[in-house]
């Protein structure tokens, strides 16, 4: 199923969507809900971010064929960064060019959203804590990334974080494996990444029991997993969509 978030009448509601239409949604999509029988064209609401969260984890070089790219070894365990709160919009919402930068560059990433506060989770329990998937876009400022010699400013800045459009939460039953999914990004309908989740270095699994041994991670955290080769810049006037089988497309624009 397909849970977004959407200002709709003034009022802040999730939703199922089913094509066109959102059923609303009672009580806490991270534990218990219910979806009723109210709804709305999804183009009556404006989307936000589909969490607020506490935390974006993010990763660093794990997808293989861009650490081939960049002729640059697999790494021994996982990169991490951490991205501010302020830096989250939604879908359809706009990327702010930093007056301090001259190159932006996007980079599309496989979200994970965490369900429950956790804090050292084993392996092979982690995927019981995930509530769901979305899509991100880890916008870096590539510039001011090379000059200070760390990440923080390039990954901070206001709006640096995209994520949505929607929650994508398997049903029990269903064949979904997040380890093979197609990510794309295109830049004004023009590819620019093109790989597959199959690529990562290191597995959910694996992720989130790496970094919950680092730090506790609290419901509606994000941890965006990496991304493929075929980064490149943008400027302002641009469209960038990120696009993951089967959980969405994640559109914004780029602004002065």
């Amino acid at each position: 199923m397909r849970i977004g978030h959407f200002l709709y009448k003034n009022n802040k509601i999730y939703g199922l969507v089913e094509g066109e239409r959102v059923y609303i949604i009672e009580g806490n999509i991270f534990s218990n809900f219910k979806i009723t029988k109210n709804s709305f064209n999804i183009n009556e609401a404006k989307f936000l971010p589909v969490v607020y969260p506490s935390k974006i984890i993010a990763v660093g070089l794990n997808y293989k064929d861009h650490a081939k790219e960049l002729n640059m070894q697999i790494p021994d365990e996982p990169i991490i960064f951490l991205k501010p709160p302020t830096s989250v919009i939604g879908h359809l919402e706009n990327i702010k060019y930093p007056e301090m930068s001259k190159r932006v560059d996007f980079e599309a990433e496989l979200g994970i959203i965490i369900k429950e506060k956790i804090y050292k989770v084993k392996e092979k329990e982690a995927s019981d804590y995930i509530l769901g998937y979305t899509c991100a876009n880890d916008v870096t400022a590539r510039d001011l990334q090379k000059k200070d010699g760390q990440w923080t400013r390039a990954k901070s800045f206001d709006t640096f974080c995209p994520i949505g459009p929607f929650i994508y939460i398997p049903e029990k039953n269903e064949n979904f494996d997040p380890h093979n999914l197609k990510i794309q990004t295109f830049v004004n309908d023009k590819i620019k990444q093109d790989s597959n989740t199959s690529n990562l270095i290191f597995r959910i699994e694996k992720l989130i029991n790496f970094i919950s041994n680092v730090m506790t991670l609290y419901e509606g955290d994000v941890i965006i997993t990496g991304t493929p080769p075929g980064i490149d810049s943008v400027l302002p006037g641009d469209r960038i969509d990120i696009v993951i089988e089967k959980i969405g497309k994640l559109t914004n624009f780029v602004v002065e």
